[in-house]
């Protein structure tokens, strides 16, 4: 049986004839560019994220980006993210001009570890220049929010949660946004929430922020002429905001059909040696992104499950700290243990709302089969 890693395809009928009309409506009133569409769309993801508002953008990399230089941070800043996170993460700190250095990851939940934060800054306290972190939300699972922002309101440190895998996700009750200065999402056609192509928002519920946010989004512009600074061209388009709005509708339904697979295939794989996903269900509420777990022999048992016509990803296979692009930070190996000690063993297996039952079978019968064989 031949098995995708992801397949676009499964949500499509409950949403076609709508966003059909809807893209028929665009081309036919030639309007691509801003819009009621696109207010539309801020105002019902700002209700759903019980936020105060939503600036949309041209991708989840520009939000980071535009989210730092709306804070100030800029060249002799320092900003602190995590290694085991996509490139965007830590290209947006450099491309507002600000350094970004690293802290280590939690061994169950991948994401930022709130102890080594506060070690990295009592350490690093004589340091004036350490201006934000960046928690990063991943494979569908929030930070531990409660503890990072006791740590930044210590030391006075702005937060952008980086949500773009967080769509739906919450910690104790609260959402992406209900605890940073701002959170940045990703449309990807990949995400829990997916445009027809690229597509991002900034969250924020401080009036002023999301003012400088809009404007820096739309060229420093006051009016079409008129320009309080210089910004950057990154606007979500009408076709987009009108896909997007559509599919919110359906993503707490498509966010359970993710939890519901999870727990199948969580059961499956219960006494298999490998581990799978952490959750508890009193504190957080996962919406699997990614349904990741972790293997002694990961890289064989990519292969094996290659050759039975199961696709599979790894996320992510290299640390940003080993990586060339941040060798001039002077990271080695062995700096940050236990992100260097997962991107060894973490595999993600397919996943997608509508992934059938058999489908998941197969894959855990093969994982078996290969675990039974070593």
């Amino acid at each position: 049986m031949k098995i995708p890693f992801m397949d676009l395809s499964g949500s499509y009928p409950q949403i076609y004839d709508e966003v059909m009309l809807k893209i028929k409506k665009h081309i036919d009133n030639t309007r691509f560019i801003g819009g009621e569409d696109i207010k539309k769309f801020e105002k019902n993801f700002s209700e759903y994220c019980n936020a105060e508002n939503t600036i949309s953008c041209g991708n989840g990399t520009d939000a980071l980006i535009i989210s730092l230089k709306a804070l100030g941070i800029g060249p002799g800043d320092t900003v602190i993210t995590v290694p085991n996170t996509f490139i965007a993460t830590g290209e947006a700190v450099t491309a507002v001009g600000a350094q970004v250095d690293f802290v280590d990851i939690e061994e169950k939940t991948y994401t930022m570890d709130p102890q080594k934060l506060k070690e990295y800054l009592h350490k690093n306290s004589n340091k004036k220049n350490i201006k934000a972190i960046i928690p990063v939300h991943i494979y569908g699972q929030m930070c531990d929010m409660e503890r990072l922002m006791k740590i930044a309101e210590e030391y006075n440190l702005s937060v952008v949660e980086d949500s773009s895998q967080a769509h739906g996700a919450k910690f104790k009750g609260k959402g992406p946004g209900e605890y940073g200065d701002i959170a940045t999402f990703s449309f990807y056609p990949g995400k829990n929430l997916g445009a027809f192509g690229d597509g991002g928002a900034i969250v924020c519920n401080d009036k002023e922020l999301a003012e400088k946010i809009r404007k820096y989004a739309n060229h420093g512009r006051v009016d079409k002429y008129t320009h309080q600074f210089e910004g950057y061209n990154s606007r979500l388009d009408s076709i987009q905001a009108s896909v997007l709005d559509i599919k919110l509708k359906h993503l707490d339904g498509w966010n359970e059909l993710r939890s519901k697979k999870a727990k199948y295939f969580s059961e499956k794989l219960k006494g298999v040696n490998c581990i799978i996903p952490y959750t508890d269900k009193d504190i957080y509420r996962h919406v699997y992104h990614l349904y990741v777990i972790q293997s002694d022999n990961r890289d064989e048992l990519r292969e094996f499950l290659k050759e039975k016509g199961i696709s599979t990803g790894i996320h992510y296979p290299l640390p940003l700290h080993l990586q060339e692009a941040y060798k001039y930070l002077g990271y080695k190996e062995g700096d940050f243990p236990t992100t260097e000690r997962i991107a060894k063993r973490i595999i993600s297996l397919p996943f997608w709302p509508e992934i059938r039952y058999e489908e998941i079978d197969e894959v855990v019968n093969s994982i078996k089969l290969f675990l039974n064989n070593k």
